[in-house]
């Protein structure tokens, strides 16, 4: 692991210090339940500010195949409300650029098959491109051929030599995820046709900074984007920021459209226009995130204190990485909380790292009943308040951590993340 001393897009040197969460664990690197009591690898988690091109980002280099290795044990699937996010994105594309059995979609970090099937039950060739073994494993045992490597311009100029040359390419929420991030865009280029399109989905930096969403941030994720930085870096690769939605899911996600051609639409100016209105290119735009992220910790901390000081039992929802930034920022741990549940098989059965809350199924919060269940994948916040309504109905309640830490209940429509029209 490495500090920067330069930005990873233009290379400037002048980088301001933005937030500083600590010292935490990879927010990915689940523990064995026999290596609970051991200690874990610490590395500095902090976010900058390149005054050159405006481009957030974490001051240190994790490797990428430490990061996403052989046990990366994040599967799309097991998000029903990302599955019909997807569902309709696919069915969308097929329409808006007549896509048929002689037309190629590709997709960057497909995981496991979760977005690609959608094309190929509809008769579309596909190809992934994944370097986690597991979920690339699992994608190509539901018929969606998976590439297991890294994607960059060498990866993508061998493809395409080998003569898959794309229509469409899709790459949700790992845009943020790459170190090298000239050479995987330059990689764009190289296996896009002339006149295909790649749409990019992450999350948004003005939806993070306006809902205090620091629990976004860990080491996995390199870069937090506006538009702002995003033309320069997709321009000195002969790609075109073209349209734009934003999205809820994820807390606030923007959804890119790049071609090899010109063609800004209207809302995708106005975006821009309103990026520079608001001062994103500019340090004091982001001036007071650090004491709001502390403020956050304080209200929380005081919450559950509370609670245990009426003799409360709580536990946690989601052992997603942005729950493990949570925790260990927050410093809670298993003498404030019972355990944490998921859905996800492949995480039952270990624990979060730092906090070393053991991850149990679901199911036990019907069996064990605590009192409140913090959800730490609080972006999901009303499809699990939904799904748990049987624990509701026993008494329980809900704690979502952010914008700011407040109890819920299913039905609540208080605020879960911006909310913004797809």
């Amino acid at each position: 692991m490495s500090a920067i001393t330069q930005c990873r897009s233009c290379g400037s040197t002048h980088l301001l210090p933005l937030l500083d969460l600590g010292r935490q664990p990879l927010a990915n690197a689940l523990v064995d339940l026999d290596r609970i009591d051991q200690p874990e690898d610490l590395f500095p988690l902090e976010v900058c500010f390149c005054t050159g091109c405006a481009l957030v980002q974490v001051t240190e280099t994790v490797p990428p195949e430490v990061l996403f290795g052989r046990d990366y044990p994040y599967f799309s699937s097991f998000s029903p409300a990302l599955l019909a996010h997807s569902r309709a994105h696919a069915l969308d594309l097929v329409e808006r650029r007549t896509l048929g059995p002689g037309t190629l979609v590709a997709e960057v970090a497909s995981n496991d098959g979760y977005l690609l099937r959608n094309f190929a039950a509809a008769g579309i060739p596909v190809l992934g491109i994944d370097p986690a073994s597991g979920p690339a494993a699992a994608a190509r045992a539901i018929g969606v051929p998976t590439v297991e490597d890294f994607f960059n311009r060498t990866l993508a100029e061998r493809l395409a030599a080998e003569g898959y040359k794309a229509d469409v390419i899709l790459a949700k929420n790992v845009l943020a995820h790459v170190d090298g991030i000239n050479e995987f865009v330059a990689g764009f280029a190289a296996l896009l046709k002339d006149d295909g399109i790649a749409e990019f989905e992450f999350p948004y930096l003005r939806d993070l900074i306006e809902s205090c969403a620091f629990d976004t941030i860990y080491h996995e994720h390199v870069f937090y984007y506006a538009l702002t930085a995003l033309e320069p870096l997709f321009g000195r690769h002969g790609l075109h920021l073209n349209d734009v939605v934003r999205l809820d899911i994820h807390g606030g996600s923007l959804r890119l459209t790049v071609s090899k051609n010109p063609g800004r639409t209207a809302r995708l100016q106005t975006l821009m226009d309103e990026e520079r209105q608001l001062g994103m290119h500019e340090e004091a735009y982001y001036a007071s995130f650090a004491r709001r992220v502390a403020a956050v910790r304080e209200k929380l901390l005081a919450l559950v204190a509370d609670l245990r000081g009426q003799g409360r039992r709580i536990a946690a929802y989601g052992a997603a990485a942005k729950g493990a930034t949570l925790l260990n920022y927050a410093g809670l741990t298993r003498a404030q909380l019972d355990f944490v549940v998921d859905r996800n098989t492949h995480k039952v059965g270990k624990a979060m790292p730092g906090a070393k809350l053991p991850i149990r199924p679901v199911e036990d919060l019907l069996t064990e009943k605590p009192d409140h269940l913090l959800i730490l994948a609080w972006n999901f916040g009303r499809e699990i308040m939904e799904q748990q309504r049987a624990y509701a109905d026993q008494g329980g309640s809900f704690i979502l951590p952010i914008p700011e830490p407040h109890m819920a209940r299913p039905g609540d429509n208080a605020a879960v993340g911006p909310v913004a029209a797809e």
